[in-house]
């Protein structure tokens, strides 16, 4: 008898189609679109004895964009909008609310990728762009070299976000399992992605649900910690729909999104630098 997904699809053709692990269910928790029930089971005692960086990381995919995993992201994320509202820590160390905006157009790589982030403070507002590997910023149309902190904070959220590991083929990175255990009664599967600039990004991935919980980085001698919580569907593909960022013991970012678009026309002057 075969376990069912939401949508039928027979839980052997997901076997079929990863080569790599069987699933069981879970629903989340958020939000005004379909609740995600993305039926995903542990890996089998005998079978975690064996499992391998690589299988853990084409799963993650598979989850994230049933049934089709990297083919379904790359049809269907070709683009994406995105709106929402952040907090971030400022400079006097207090968390400052804006409003947001974030137009993606999808590269090959991530040293492809186009980026824009329209960014509206209570005193400011402006635009960081991410082109091709290279960062500018845009004010009252007039392009402007960001401050180096703000720049490496933009740069951090894309080469050190889940695209790293969901795209760890395109990148050329390296994966390593650093092992598997419990954290707070949850087991996690530690999954290492190391790009092609040495930049490592520790992914603890959930062995009931494939779902990345949070990530772990460090840059410039401090250690950071993103979580992610509220993982729903936007157009079949699985996204959560808030993240923290922790440096130390100290909360610097929330970010909560509004809503995500894909695959709608996006105009590549947005992120020209004239």
């Amino acid at each position: 008898m075969f376990l069912r997904f939401k949508f039928s699809i027979p839980i052997i053709f997901l076997i079929l189609a990863s080569s790599i692990l069987v699933f069981g269910q879970e629903t989340p928790e958020k939000k005004d679109e379909k609740k995600a029930e993305t039926p995903v089971a542990p890996i089998t005692k005998d079978a975690s004895k064996t499992v391998t960086a690589e299988q853990i990381a084409e799963t993650v995919i598979l989850a994230t964009a049933l049934p089709g995993g990297r083919a379904t992201l790359n049809q269907i994320r070709k683009t994406a909008i995105e709106r929402g509202t952040t907090s971030v820590s400022n400079a006097e160390g207090k968390m400052e609310k804006a409003s947001y905006q974030k137009f993606t157009s999808r590269g090959e790589s991530m040293g492809k990728e186009k980026i824009r982030l329209d960014q509206e403070f209570p005193t400011a507002r402006y635009s960081l762009v991410y082109n091709e590997d290279k960062i500018f910023g845009i004010f009252n149309d007039e392009v402007f070299a960001p401050r180096e902190d703000a720049s490496r904070s933009f740069q951090n959220q894309i080469v050190y976000g889940l695209e790293a590991l969901l795209r760890y083929k395109e990148n050329e990175s390296k994966l390593e399992l650093g092992g598997r255990d419990k954290i707070l009664g949850v087991d996690f599967y530690f999954l290492d992605v190391t790009d092609k600039q040495n930049r490592k990004t520790r992914f603890y991935v959930s062995s009931k649900t494939f779902r990345v919980m949070m990530l772990d980085y460090a840059d410039e001698g401090v250690k950071y910690r993103r979580k992610f919580y509220d993982y729903n569907y936007a157009q079949g593909t699985l996204v959560p729909y808030r993240s923290v960022l922790w440096a130390g013991d100290k909360m610097v970012e929330e970010t909560e999104i509004g809503t995500v678009t894909y695959g709608q026309k996006v105009d590549d002057g947005l992120f020209a630098a004239s």
